[in-house]
This record gives C-alpha cells, structure tokens and sequence, in this order.
C-alpha cells in the first residue's frame, strides 16, 4: 500500500496582505503530479484545508478542481479530515462535488467510525472539533480534553477496525513533545491542547496534521506532514513537501519526504544593510525578512529595499526586539518624540513623507488622546 500524507494547506492564508492563492495552486500541481508519479493508492488530507471562517470562492474552486483532477482524472481516492480551521461549513465543497466514488471527507457533523478500506489498510478518519462537541457526538459526558476525545475516537476505531487489515489513523492534533512554530493556531483558548502521541502507538502509521513542521513525534510512524508552504518567517529553514508512506503486508512502514518547489519561496537573511541592498539579487520576488547588522540606523531601509525586493516582510535592526511588519526602531528611535517616531515609521510603510495635512490630522488625534489621559 503506497499513499501521500499531506495537511494544512490553508487555502486563502495571505502573508502580510499578499495572496498566497496562485502559490498554493502552483504546489497542488506538484501534489497531483506526486500522486501520478508515485503511483499512489491513496491521498490523506490530515485537516485545514481552508484557512479562513468564510473560504474565499476562488479557494473552493481550487479544491473543487484538484480533488476532480485527482479523484475523477487519475482515479485515485482522497480521505479528507476537518481540522481547527474547518467547520462542516467550510467543507460544504463535498456536497457539490460528484458524488463519485473515491472522496471521503470527515467531518463533525458526518462524524462516521468505520474505516476507509482501501486493498488490505483501514483508514481511520478522526476529524477534529473542540472535546464537548466530540462528547456530545459520542454521547460521552466524560470527555472534558483533547487527550479524552482522542482516546474516546481511537478506542471506537479499533472496536471498528477490521481483522487482517493493516491501521492507519488520521488526525488532527497537537502532540506533546513536538515542535511547533508561530502560524499555529491554538486548540484551546485556555491551554494547548495537547495530547499524548503514546495513543497513536499501536497503529501501523499515524496521519497528523496541525503543525507545520514535517517531523515525527514520540515514534517513528507517528507523522505530521507539514504545512503546504512557509506561513510564517519561523518557517523559513522548513522542507515543505508530502510523506510518501509504504506499508508492507507485515512489518514497518516506509517513509520518504518528496519536497515541493515553491513559486515564491520564503527566506530569512542576516547581513550589512548595503551588502543585501547591492546583490547579487538572486529570486528577487521571494518573500524576506532581514536582520540588519549595521551599529546605526539606516535612514529609509524598508523603501529602498522594496525596490529590489518587493515582498520583504519586515526589517530588524541590530540587536533590536521585533515589534511587527515593517522596519523596527533600535534605542535611539525609542527616544524620539511621538511625531518623529510616527513619521519614520509612516515613511516605511508608504514610502513617502508625511504631507503637511497628514502631519496635522495626526497632532490633532495625539492631543485629543493626551487630553482624555490628563481628564482620567
């Protein structure tokens, strides 16, 4: 049995208000070429398909057209999970999409227990959704965490799971020991959410999704494919790629990464101001995020730099603390007068001065403010 482990595409995401939409679509192409080349039984999706309340059109339409290019034009079945950024909602694709055999999407509201069967593996889809929900699902009062629903789900999957069949459990979880990075989302409001990867011990293989990071946690076959592409300069030394997984009639599974070539890659580069600003300008449209090593500041950096490289994300001066997008203010900045400070950083963002009408509008806002301050 040979399938593609993949998760957390995140269709819709932008990176500092830019559309990642035709990135996303540029690795989908190499993700069904994957799948035609490796000859793949199968593709598991393991959670966040969308990254938004309200998927965009266009982002369903992405779905719609990969899912028919794999499932309807290679014949090749795709098992699909809801992650923490999913709804049945946001899933609703499935309803319109031909009711051909081969799509299995998991849901909360379609919650199903039996296994997806494909030649001799069982396919155990175990969708996310918050510890009551998955209780009253279950109709078990006793669920309170994510570690007891991901017993409760597994508990129900091997009393479905049928004799002979090799088990492979799909999920979307954090497991604890495991390496995360700032796009995440949290699964709780008031914890992590983590849960024990030791559940996932006895399977044949486990398909996670949630964390960005291709890696194992806790065992060997207990996998997250990774993110389809960097969402976050915490990324920037990732290999975005899919899991090629080979389970065997006995014995333990097989496991190669198959990385992606991205449209846009995303990098982290230190250096002096002037060296990065005079090249070699290599992939100049990827995004960036620098570290500045120059002793002072450098006067108009984010502009300059943005008409080398236009997709930079932000700007760090030496020995500075990051504060955001943007160009970041070493000590001296700090000591400046509120307009001083406002209008470096209007001229990073706009690349221009304030005009005498701007300057003015924002005088009036900061002496209104310092007004209801002395009242108070």
């Amino acid at each position: 049995m040979r399938f593609l482990h993949t998760s957390d595409w995140h269709l819709g995401k932008t990176l500092f208000n830019t559309s990642l939409l035709d990135d996303q679509a540029h690795v989908l192409d190499q993700v069904t070429a994957m799948v035609k080349d490796s000859r793949a039984e199968a593709l598991v999706v393991a959670g966040d398909l969308f990254d938004w309340a309200v998927p965009p059109t266009e982002a369903v339409a992405l779905v719609e057209q990969t899912l028919d290019r794999i499932v309807r034009g290679l014949g090749v079945p795709v098992l699909l999970i809801a992650g923490n950024h999913d709804s049945p909602e946001r899933l609703g694709f499935a309803s319109r999409f031909p009711a051909a055999r081969g799509l299995h999407v998991a849901g909360l509201l379609d919650f199903q227990p039996d296994p997806v069967i494909i030649g001799t593996t069982a396919f155990h889809l175990l969708p996310y959704a918050d510890p009551v929900m998955i209780g009253n699902v279950l109709q078990n009062e006793k669920i309170r965490t994510h570690q007891d629903a991901l017993r409760a789900q597994m508990a129900l999957a091997r009393s479905r799971h049928p004799k002979g069949h090799r088990f492979v459990a799909v999920g979307h979880v954090l497991a604890a020991g495991a390496k995360t990075c700032d796009s995440e989302v949290g699964l709780t409001a008031g914890g992590t959410g983590e849960v024990d990867a030791a559940l996932f011990k006895n399977c044949d293989y486990a398909a996670l999704g949630h964390l960005h990071l291709s890696q194992e946690v806790g065992f060997s076959h207990v996998r997250y494919a990774g993110s389809l592409l960097k969402y976050s300069v915490s990324e920037a030394n990732h290999v975005k790629g899919v899991t090629l997984v080979e389970i065997p009639p006995k014995g333990p599974v097989r496991i190669e990464t198959l990385p992606f070539t991205p449209r846009r890659d995303l990098r982290h580069l230190s250096g002096y101001f002037q060296d990065l600003l005079n090249g070699p300008h290599e992939n100049t449209e990827d995004f960036l995020f620098l570290d500045l090593l120059d002793d002072g500041p450098v006067p108009d950096a984010m502009a300059r730099c943005r008409q080398v490289y236009p997709n930079i994300l932000g700007i760090q001066l030496h020995a500075s603390v990051p504060s955001g997008p943007g160009e970041l203010f070493d000590s001296s900045q700090r000591e400046l007068d509120p307009e001083t400070l406002f209008q470096s950083f209007y001229r990073e963002m706009q690349g221009r001065a304030m005009d005498e009408e701007e300057s003015a509008i924002f005088r009036e806002i900061v002496g209104r403010t310092f007004r209801v301050e002395d009242r108070s």
